[in-house]
C-alpha cells in the first residue's frame, strides 16, 4: 500500500454560541476516520477553525452587548475545550479570525480584481436608520409574502419553507431594533 497524505476538515462551527450533540456527531465521525487513517500508515492532518463571520455572530454578540471580538475569543476556548473533552483530535483548531485568513482573502480578492474577474453594481438593499446599518437577512423580521406567517427571517420562512428576496418580506422591522428599515442602494 502507498501511503497517502490526506487534509481534513470538517464543516465550521459558528463562533456564536456552544457546541452541542449535533456538531459532535461530525466531529466525532471525521476523527475516527482520520485516527483510522493514521493506523493505516497514511499522513492525515485534521484542521477546522471557528468560523467568526457572518451574521450570527453579529447578533450574538449584540444580545450579549459585547464586541464580536470578545464573543469569537470566548467562542474559540470554549470550543476547543468541548473538543478536548470529546477527545476529537484536531492537529490544529485555530479561527478565521486572524491574520492569516486575512492575508489569504486580500491576496486572492486582489488577484480576482487584477485580472477583471470582479464586477460591482449598486443594488437596494433594507438600511436601518436607527442602527446606521444595512441589514443582513437575519436582521429584518417580518411576515412572510407566500403563507404570511408572522416572524420570519429577511430569506426564508420555517413555516412554508418559502425563500424570497429581503425587500419582498411584509412588514419588515429590523430585528435588532424593531423598527422599520428603508431601502437604499449599496454597491457590491
Amino acid at each position: 500500500m502507498n501511503p497517502r497524505r490526506l487534509i481534513v476538515t470538517s464543516a465550521l462551527p459558528y463562533a456564536n454560541g456552544a457546541i452541542h450533540i449535533g456538531h459532535l456527531v461530525e466531529y466525532l465521525q471525521t476523527d475516527f476516520w482520520v485516527r483510522f487513517q493514521k493506523m493505516r500508515g497514511h499522513t492525515c492532518v485534521y484542521v477546522c477553525a471557528d468560523d467568526t463571520h457572518g451574521t450570527p455572530v453579529m447578533i450574538r454578540a449584540r444580545q450579549e452587548g459585547i464586541t464580536p471580538e470578545a464573543l469569537i475569543a470566548r467562542s474559540h476556548e470554549e470550543h476547543a475545550r468541548d473538543f478536548r473533552e470529546f477527545e476529537v483530535a484536531f492537529d490544529n483548531y485555530y479561527t478565521t479570525h486572524s491574520p492569516e485568513n486575512r492575508a489569504f482573502c486580500e491576496a486572492i480578492h486582489a488577484r480576482m480584481a487584477a485580472s477583471s474577474s470582479l464586477t460591482s453594481r449598486r443594488l437596494p438593499q433594507l438600511y436601518c436608520e436607527h442602527d446606521a446599518m444595512f441589514l443582513p437577512d437575519r436582521f429584518v423580521k417580518g411576515t412572510c409574502p407566500k403563507c404570511r406567517a408572522a416572524d420570519q427571517y429577511g430569506d426564508s420562512c420555517d413555516r412554508c419553507g418559502a425563500t424570497y428576496a429581503t425587500s419582498d418580506l411584509a412588514d419588515a422591522r429590523c430585528a435588532v431594533c424593531g423598527r422599520p428599515p428603508v431601502l437604499r442602494e449599496s454597491e457590491h
